[in-house]
């Protein structure tokens, strides 16, 4: 039976999804370090903003909803169309701690209260997470679980996003010896992070597909994912080109996802760009690329309704709301 939720966090989901069947299609773009490194040292915070508001400007027009960050995306976020809803990043960018043992900072001065008097519909939350880490799991679990409760309390959804990586000294997560670990980690982590009170999870892919292009291990990997996993998940994209991330996203919409949080596969090429070009690019090439995800997210994806009931309505339901 599905959960029921506050008004608040019932209202941000329906704000972020699509009107048409409940499920997802965002626009990520709150890269803030790597975005840096995508552009030139010498460009300006005033340009770096403005070109992050040019592609969140075009693309919300048709995404349900676009995440961006504070830094950058204040003008983004106060310019962007009407019709899409809004999701502020809470974390800060990159992690402390070396690159096995790896902790999750807020961004200083940034909270749940300014994220909900900002406007925004909903908090997403970055962790990097490795089930096999014991000690620090349960510190981030403990962490996840502040952060929901105080994202709760201004009645604002958290989307969740795990991102893996290795705890092994000198193993990377493009290795062959990551890629054998990849499913048992990102299911583990879904089965866990699930049940931490956040009310959707952000997943990257649970296979690595540059080394396992059986579509029949995807879709039940993906089932596996699913099954474990008690909040709606949607897939992340984890920079890879279109061309891979779309057949992902067909797969894991046929076997359960809500839909997608996807940023640089749609629109990466165009934030090196002239002002001209980045416009041509967006309207032609990222928005044929968004519309084409969207179609497969409306016509596959699983609805979130599935999870979550509304609040139910009585004559004085307002005396008792938090």
């Amino acid at each position: 039976m599905p959960a029921e939720l506050t008004p608040g966090r019932y209202r941000g989901l329906k704000s972020t999804s699509l009107a048409q069947r409940d499920v997802f299609g965002i626009i990520a773009f709150d890269q803030r370090a790597s975005y840096r490194k995508m552009m030139a040292p010498s460009l300006e915070y005033d340009y770096l903003a403005q070109v992050k508001n040019e592609i969140i400007g075009a693309l919300s027009r048709d995404a349900s909803a676009i995440l961006t960050d504070p830094t950058y995306g204040l003008g983004a976020a106060m310019q962007m169309s009407s019709k899409s809803g809004l999701l502020l990043a809470l974390d800060n960018s990159g992690y402390s701690g070396d690159s096995t043992y790896r902790k999750t900072e807020l961004i200083p001065g940034w909270t749940a209260e300014k994220i909900r008097k900002a406007g925004a519909n909903a908090v997403k939350f970055m962790v990097y997470y490795n089930p096999q880490h014991q000690e620090l799991a349960a510190e981030l679990e403990a962490l996840i679980c502040r952060v929901v409760s105080d994202c709760h309390r201004w009645d604002l959804p958290v989307f969740l996003e795990p991102m893996s990586y290795s705890i092994e000294p000198g193993v990377t997560k493009e290795s062959a010896e990551f890629a054998a670990q990849r499913s048992e980690i990102v299911i583990e982590t879904a089965r866990r992070l699930s049940r931490t009170g956040a009310d959707v999870l952000k997943m990257e892919f649970p296979l690595d597909i540059a080394r396992d292009q059986d579509q029949t291990a995807w879709r039940a990997t993906c089932q596996q994912l699913s099954d474990v996993s008690a909040v709606p998940w949607v897939l992340l994209s984890a920079g890879v080109d279109f061309e891979a991330f779309k057949p992902q996203v067909q797969v894991a919409c046929e076997c359960g996802a809500s839909g997608f949080l996807a940023g640089r596969a749609i629109w990466k090429e165009a934030a090196a760009m002239s002002t001209a070009d980045r416009a041509a690019f967006l309207a032609d090439t990222a928005s044929a690329r968004l519309c084409q995800l969207l179609e497969v997210a409306a016509a596959n994806a699983r609805p979130w309704t599935d999870f979550y009931a509304p609040p139910q309505s009585s004559e004085t339901w307002y005396e008792s709301y938090a």
